[in-house]
């Protein structure tokens, strides 16, 4: 016999689904904004919808410049964060 939600269930369900698919959709417009900072783009960087209640960001294929690159940038700004504490 298989179980049925609640109308405030449903409802309960629909608003985590909503702020997970918000929480990926401000995910994938920081990390756009951040890598344009660097003047780095990733295509096919896009939000993927909610997985298990929780934002899913899809960052895609890139090549190994891109890839070799985006290490740097991220590798710079971990060592000033350190440099900050």
């Amino acid at each position: 016999m298989a179980y049925e939600l609640a109308y405030v269930e449903r409802i309960q369900h629909k608003r985590r689904q909503d702020a997970a698919y918000q929480a990926g959709k401000d995910a994938v417009t920081n990390l756009q904004a951040a890598l344009a900072r660097a003047e780095l783009t990733l295509p096919s960087l896009s939000n993927d919808g909610p997985v298990g209640s929780h934002g899913f960001v899809r960052l895609g294929g890139c090549n190994a410049d891109f890839a070799n690159r985006l290490a740097e940038v991220i590798a710079a700004g971990a060592e000033a964060l350190q440099h900050q504490r």
